[in-house]
């Protein structure tokens, strides 16, 4: 039996190039979807606009206005807010009944567990393995080596309360910031 060309059995080129381009697109999408995360793991997340900070959030995701935050809190309060890089930060109600210009981060030097502020003790416990900060977040009994990062807070003219980086001598160990 001789083969006719143009026989229904052989693909013709047409056909073959688009299965080639559909395998060939399958492959990529399916190495493209697996190497996002790969990709996104290694490239930090933007801290925000141009140097001008970030919103607090409170534990909602609210933004956090000052005048309700102060009429909610008392003076010496420290409590809870999302700053730069989502980490959980403490603003600090003063003894004026204002924000202090300073934010702690909350995320122990040790092994990154997040150091609740006791009230009682008047200073920051990490329950993981002891570690002690002062009011201010400067470490006083370890295993930590470091004190608390910190922060810049500001308001702005919505009367919204911003975190922005702080590059500036530390003022607790008037040294240059370990986190900088």
């Amino acid at each position: 039996m001789t083969q006719v060309s143009g026989s229904s059995d052989v693909p013709d080129m047409g056909r073959r190039q688009f299965m080639n381009l559909l395998t060939f697109g399958t492959i990529t999408g399916v190495a493209a979807g697996a190497l996002y995360p790969v990709v996104k793991y290694f490239i930090p997340p933007s801290s925000g606009g141009a140097g001008g900070g970030v919103n607090a959030k409170d534990a909602l995701g609210n933004d956090v206005v000052a005048s309700k935050f102060l009429a909610e809190h008392n003076v010496g309060d420290r409590v809870l807010a999302q700053g730069l890089k989502g980490d959980p930060t403490y603003l600090v109600v003063e003894g004026d009944s204002t924000i202090a210009d300073y934010g702690i981060n909350a995320v122990c030097t040790h092994l990154g567990c997040v150091v609740p502020w006791n009230a009682s003790e008047d200073k920051f416990m990490c329950p993981c393995h002891g570690s002690q900060y002062n009011a201010q977040g400067k470490v006083v009994r370890g295993p930590a080596p470091l004190s608390l990062a910190l922060a810049h807070v500001n308001v702005d003219e919505g009367d919204k309360v911003i975190f922005s980086e702080w590059k500036e001598t530390d003022f607790r160990t008037d040294e240059k910031p370990w986190w900088a």
